[in-house]
């Protein structure tokens, strides 16, 4: 795939003269999980103060507020955003109106894969946590600690859920996260080994549609040709905004910071944003 229609971009300054609404992505863009980039808490701000719509977007599989939470720790400005949509969100969303409808039945014994052994995700819902795949009747992936275990450590945990055909959602599609010893695999990769055991899983954030439908629907429903995502990966971010016919702008602060062959990248994902730049800054 050629690269020659990608415009390149020092910043996010000429977005800002084209667009009215952002969707943006936090993890590789905003901050690799420890501390912003340089440049992204001015920036955020400035996209408010020139009056613009700003809804984060994010694969994380926790909910909204945590989320939020941390980005106030790392110094970003509150009020520099407008919403936040987190696959972790929608997915609580969905189990909670499961729920109230029946179809997820009390004590629904849950196999919760997380960091940190956060619980966030599954707090207020009618879930009995198991710590064992043989007897989960349902697995929740909503993060990896692919820093601290390999692969091994989650086949081990997940085969006997895999075996059986336990139902499996995954709220972090990422297949690569940022940490602070490099990148490592993320939640996505689970569950791609959970389908690999035999088992079924399904996917809640980007790129399917739902999450940036949500977004879209919190931003008031603009035209579609007034919105840009700005994203760092090609396989979640560009090919997510580009299948619900969004401009798309690809930040190369995040995974592909070290990508020798970006028309690569867009040839395996089947996706090419409409500008590239190599972070966000203002200018």
């Amino acid at each position: 795939m050629s690269t020659a229609m990608v415009e390149r971009l020092d910043g996010i300054g000429p977005l800002v003269e084209r667009y009215q609404v952002f969707l943006l992505d936090q993890f590789g863009v905003l901050h690799d999980g420890s501390a912003p980039y340089p440049g992204a808490v001015a920036a955020l701000s400035a996209l408010k103060r020139a009056g613009k719509t700003v809804v984060l977007v994010s694969n994380s599989g926790r909910r909204a507020k945590p989320n939020e939470d941390r980005l106030l720790r790392l110094g970003f400005e509150a009020g520099s955003w407008d919403h936040f949509v987190s696959s972790g969100e929608v997915a609580w969303r969905s189990f909670h109106e499961m729920a109230a409808t029946g179809a997820l039945r009390p004590g629904t014994n849950c196999l919760l894969i997380s960091r940190d052994n956060d619980r966030t995700a599954i707090e207020g819902l009618p879930f009995v946590l198991t710590g064992a795949g043989d007897t989960a009747d349902l697995v929740l992936i909503a993060a990896s600690e692919g820093d601290r275990y390999d692969l091994d450590h989650y086949r081990r945990l997940l085969a006997p859920a895999a075996a059986r055909q336990v139902p499996c959602f995954c709220t972090n599609p990422d297949t690569i996260m940022l940490t602070t010893v490099g990148p490592r695999f993320g939640a996505g990769r689970l569950a791609d080994l959970y389908e690999s055991l035999g088992g079924s899983v399904t996917r809640i954030g980007k790129p399917g549609p739902a999450i940036f439908e949500a977004a879209l629907a919190l931003a008031g429903a603009p035209d579609r040709r007034t919105v840009v995502c700005v994203g760092d990966s090609v396989e979640h971010d560009i090919a997510g905004g580009k299948g619900v016919d969004l401009a798309t702008a690809l930040v190369l602060s995040g995974i592909l910071a070290d990508a020798p062959d970006l028309a690569a990248v867009f040839d395996e994902y089947g996706a090419q944003p409409d500008y590239v730049t190599g972070s966000f800054s203002f200018r």
